[in-house]
């Protein structure tokens, strides 16, 4: 097998050129990089993983932790984007990736058993309970770790920009002349507390007085139960003339609602009772519907939380605790139709 040292020579470089290019050292320019890392496949070239952790006492593996109790698993659009940004950007550093679960084998374990197990360097969480003992557990260990759209003192954090992403909706529908805006919220999480505080700030700011019955608890990635409560929205004597969903999938269950009843979308013709409608997420489907929505940077939420990650683990002295605020931005379909009284 070729070695670094001829990896070097066939590219004209030194050998510590060589190593940081191949181990994703920043201080090397990406047209390097890529050239050394071609020679190297090129070559047949394979880095001696344990000789690797032996010198530097890492694994370089880190540690997912996705636990979805509604079992939408990676089929749900905003996760497997973050994941998919997560892994490369820890691919490009030369890391691998493992899920955590509660067992090893056959056997029950703690997650913070279950990662020196498998001596993971480091691990990031995303849709999770943040009140499950053994999460705090895991973020109280020594473990380096990041967290995605929850905040735990003393730990790193990427968040989406959830306070400003409802704002934005709410402001968009005001432009367009509602007054009178629905607010389907998911399960209450750090997530859902963002959103509402965005929703109230900008329903204030705008002197709009939102009806209690206008809001309504709802759940994420769930259509069956935003149907039921779009029925009940469109039941009211003065019903709202435009519903901001939880996320785009959940929009499914409230728009057959509104078939049930008569109304369509502004973009579906046959009818003159319309409802607007805004979601959230940026999914494909809201694309493939015009629905306007606020799309999320899960890509970019994810390559951070690995990039943080990385360098609290190969960096520790200097590793800082951070709250990431990672910003999206409104998409903007034809389900809002411009409203006059």
């Amino acid at each position: 097998m070729p070695s670094l040292k001829d990896i070097a020579k066939a590219c004209s470089v030194s050998v510590a050129t060589v190593s940081k290019a191949l181990n994703g050292h920043k201080d090397i320019g990406e047209e390097t990089r890529r050239r050394i890392c071609a020679m190297a496949d090129e070559m047949g070239y394979m880095a001696n993983s344990v000789a690797r952790a032996l010198k530097t006492n890492r694994t370089y593996n880190l540690g997912m932790l996705f636990v979805d109790e509604r079992r939408s698993g990676l089929g749900h659009e905003y996760f497997s984007t973050i994941l998919e940004g997560f892994k490369a950007e820890a691919e490009s550093h030369g890391y691998d990736i493992t899920f955590i679960n509660s067992h090893v084998g056959e056997q029950p374990t703690s997650y913070v058993s279950h990662c020196r197990k498998r001596g993971l360097d480091g691990i990031v969480i995303a849709c999770v309970n943040f009140t499950d003992p053994r999460i705090l557990a895991l973020v109280e260990s020594n473990i380096p770790l990041v967290t995605i759209d929850h905040v735990f003192e003393g730990r790193t954090a990427i968040l989406s920009d959830n306070i400003n992403g409802v704002d934005t909706l709410v402001r968009y529908a005001y432009r367009k002349g509602h007054r009178k805006i629905a607010y389907l919220h998911g399960e209450d999480s750090a997530v859902t507390r963002g959103r509402l505080t965005g929703f109230h700030q900008a329903c204030a700011e705008l002197g709009l007085e939102i009806p209690e019955e206008y809001i309504i608890p709802c759940v994420y990635h769930e259509p069956y139960l935003c149907e039921e409560a779009t029925r009940k929205l469109l039941q009211l004597p003065d019903p709202p003339t435009c519903i901001l969903f939880p996320d785009d999938f959940s929009f499914i269950g409230g728009h057959n609602a509104m078939l049930e009843k008569g109304y369509t979308i502004p973009y579906l013709t046959g009818t003159s009772k319309f409802i607007s409608c805004l979601g959230y997420d940026g999914i494909n489907l809201a694309r493939m519907m015009h629905l306007t929505t606020y799309t999320q940077n899960a890509m970019e939420i994810g390559r951070m939380a690995a990039d943080r990650l990385i360098h609290a683990i190969e960096h520790p002295a200097d590793a800082q605790p951070e709250r990431i605020l990672i910003s999206g931005q409104l998409l903007e379909g034809i389900s809002v139709e411009d409203f006059t009284e």
